[in-house]
């Protein structure tokens, strides 16, 4: 699927240290650890244009491997500052991935747009203090105090890419890499990729066999890089 409009824009420098510096984790407390205190909402906050009436998606970009912190940093100040009324959900999208490594396979969970995280509200300018101001928040996609809302339909494609049933496989090799053969009749043959199907998740090999090469038509999961 080809990344919506919103997701071509890379995340700034802004706020990287402060985020990306390690937290030390004290020992349990002896007392019960007192509630967070609710942070000030300023009353000067600058405007913000809203082209969307009501809940919408909006996109918000961090630092790659950072996503579930700014998710976790995120619902914590909804809850502290009152915001579950403006604030509804906050989405990491992820898709199960199949992946090949020394013969053996493996699910792992991937993130779809590494940097990016998915954010319904009803934009104000409290909700756009609340969201910008989380810790680990390089911004809002979109221009200066106009974050850009996704479209139905991007939305739509993301939810069913999420909710595909079979994982999608990664490939790790492309057209013209040696390869070795895993699984099959030419299991431990190794050869050179000739051409890659993503629709049929096939992978034709050129293999030397008796002297000649030939090619080969596999299963994605059935060749791994050499």
């Amino acid at each position: 699927m080809d990344l919506p409009e919103q997701f071509e824009q890379e995340p700034t420098e802004e706020k990287a240290e402060e985020f990306a510096a390690p937290v030390a984790v004290s020992a349990l407390p002896s007392k019960p650890k007192p509630a967070a205190r609710s942070e000030q909402i300023p009353t000067d906050l600058p405007s913000v244009e809203v082209t969307v009436e009501g809940p919408a998606w909006y996109v918000i970009h961090c630092y790659s491997g950072y996503e579930n912190k700014v998710r976790h940093n995120l619902e914590q100040r909804i809850e502290t500052m009152g915001m579950k009324d403006k604030i509804f959900d906050v989405v990491i999208p992820t898709q199960e991935e199949i992946e090949v490594k020394d013969g053996k396979r493996k699910k792992v969970e991937r993130h779809i747009f590494p940097g990016y995280v998915l954010v319904n509200l009803a934009l104000t300018e409290e909700s756009w203090y609340v969201v910008r101001n989380t810790p680990g928040v390089t911004g809002f996609v979109g221009m200066g105090n106009s974050p850009t809302p996704l479209r139905p339909e991007e939305v739509a494609q993301i939810v069913k890419r999420m909710e595909a049933e079979a994982p999608t496989v990664k490939v790790t090799y492309k057209v013209g890499e040696r390869v070795r053969i895993v699984d099959g009749p030419f299991n431990d043959f190794r050869g050179v990729v000739a051409e890659i199907d993503m629709e049929r998740t096939k992978v034709r090999v050129m293999v030397s066999f008796f002297g000649r090469e030939t090619p080969v038509e596999l299963d994605f999961l059935q060749v791994e890089k050499s």
